[in-house]
């Protein structure tokens, strides 16, 4: 995807917009309140999948966000959350969930952050693997692995 598109796609101009994260478990738990007592049609992006074209039912929504809830508390081993990432905690329309085992520098600045495993979001998605590939080098460091063969 060329950056002009990038620009132009609102999804992505959210995704790379400012968030705030959750540090604490308590805020974890108020943020699932609110959206799960919202009206808002939710979009549930696996990253890596295919993006979905129509936003989840009410049902499979309140389910994903039990389920991931869930497999944070299990698979996050710390006494602080700090992997899930919102644009407005008291009226959320993005949040992003880093998995817990491949989080690289979500904590801190990078031109190339990794992506987060899912996105929830009341925009229709878009492909972030595409949109945001790997850095050139890591790319020419794969190929010159196995170019000698």
């Amino acid at each position: 995807m060329s950056t002009d598109t990038v620009a132009d796609n609102a999804f992505l101009t959210r995704f790379r917009g400012v968030f705030k994260g959750v540090l604490r478990w308590d805020q974890l738990d108020a943020l699932w309140d609110t959206v799960r007592s919202d009206d808002k049609a939710w979009y549930v992006y696996a990253v890596g999948d295919a993006v979905p074209e129509t936003p989840s039912s009410r049902e499979d929504f309140v389910k994903f966000i039990n389920e991931i809830n869930n497999l944070l508390h299990k698979d996050h081993e710390e006494d602080y959350c700090g992997i899930v990432y919102a644009d407005d905690f008291a009226d959320p329309h993005f949040i992003k969930i880093f998995d817990p085992h491949n989080l690289g520098v979500s904590c801190g600045y990078s031109d190339n952050p990794p992506l987060p495993g899912w996105v929830l979001s009341t925009l229709p998605p878009a492909d972030l693997p595409n949109a945001f590939p790997p850095p050139a080098n890591r790319k020419r460091w794969w190929q010159k692995m196995f170019s000698g063969r």
